[in-house]
């Protein structure tokens, strides 16, 4: 980024900020023409982006400032053309949830040098740079690796454990992520694992419900179903109902503790989550977003990486000895 742009910055968000400390941001006559402006291109709006979404307007806000909401709907076209409109308009930083983490020089080249904040799912280490292109979100190999450590606790006298893993949409960060983690934890175990089935159902229920609804008719036996997200959990939820199988009788697992998760780890349907906090990737996006255009680096914003490429919101465990408190 610039000197100028750098400098220009700085003294924008100095005066609102300043003005902020007096009654909120331009509030006190008419607002102010310098009041900083964010977009947030997300993909395909869900309950948890949604969450995401709100929490980061809640915080632009905050700063006294705005940030604009745009679904690309699945296309990288639009993604692309938000983005260039962004940047045409005048706005000073872009959150971006990309829809194919492999777009990020094209992303960062329709930026028009505007900084990014990518959110959701992490682009490879070698796009981001430090003060200019960072990541914020949940380390998701920590996702699966909560995940094993639970089922391996609840399986500790089995020295064999026939695992499924039904995982997101194949390639992106999340899906990556948190089935490494699971793996890598399970295969330090020192048990044989067997996986007995593996296969993506895209984040979503109906999918899942009907491959694990293939896999039952196949009559090999399971131990432990792990899902990379809690949407896939309940739709193998529902293929055991439907299949006269109590879903107590497995360890059903998710991740994200969504409402509907929660409630099925509550009437025992489900084991376990881990809770990704969406309000919290969206409040630390902004906060990134105001460090970099203030200061040039996220290094102040609470869970920075030492390298200043990325902004670590913590996974939290959630299991029926807890899941009341995350119930909303």
């Amino acid at each position: 980024m610039g000197t100028y742009k750098s400098k220009r910055f700085k003294s924008i968000l100095a005066i609102c900020l300043g003005t902020a400390v007096l009654g909120a941001c331009g509030k006190s006559s008419g607002q102010s023409k310098d009041k900083l402006k964010l977009l947030l291109t997300i993909n395909e709006m869900d309950t948890f982006r949604q969450t995401l979404a709100d929490a980061a307007q809640n915080a632009a806000s905050d700063y006294g400032s705005s940030l604009e909401v745009v679904d690309a709907q699945g296309v990288i076209e639009n993604q692309v053309d938000q983005i260039q409109d962004a940047a045409a308009k005048g706005y000073d930083a872009i959150l971006c949830g990309p829809i194919d983490v492999d777009t990020a020089t094209e992303l960062k080249s329709s930026s028009k040098e505007l900084p990014i904040i990518f959110i959701n799912s992490c682009p490879d280490e070698k796009y981001l740079v430090e003060g200019e292109y960072v990541y914020v979100g949940s380390s998701e190999s920590v996702a699966g690796e909560y995940q094993a450590e639970y089922m391996l606790g609840k399986l500790s006298s089995k020295d064999e454990i026939n695992v499924a893993l039904i995982e997101g949409p194949p390639g992106h960060s999340a899906t990556v992520g948190r089935t490494k983690g699971v793996k890598k934890a399970l295969k330090a175990s020192g048990k044989k694992i067997n996986y007995v089935f593996e296969d993506s159902a895209d984040w979503s229920e109906d999918k899942a419900k009907e491959l694990f609804q293939i896999f039952l008719k196949t009559g090999n036996p399971v131990d432990c179903v792990i899902c990379n997200n809690d949407s896939m959990a309940l739709g193998v939820v529902k293929a055991c109902k439907e299949n006269d199988i109590d879903p107590s009788s497995l360890l059903i697992l998710g991740v994200d503790a969504t409402a509907d998760g929660c409630a099925a780890i509550q009437s025992g349907d489900m084991a376990f989550t881990v809770y990704q906090s969406g309000a919290g990737q969206g409040k630390a996006a902004v906060d990134a977003a105001f460090a970099i255009l203030s200061d040039g680096s996220v290094k102040d914003v609470e869970g920075a990486s030492d390298d200043g490429k990325y902004v670590w919101v913590p996974f939290e465990k959630v299991d029926s000895s807890n899941v009341a408190q995350y119930m909303k």
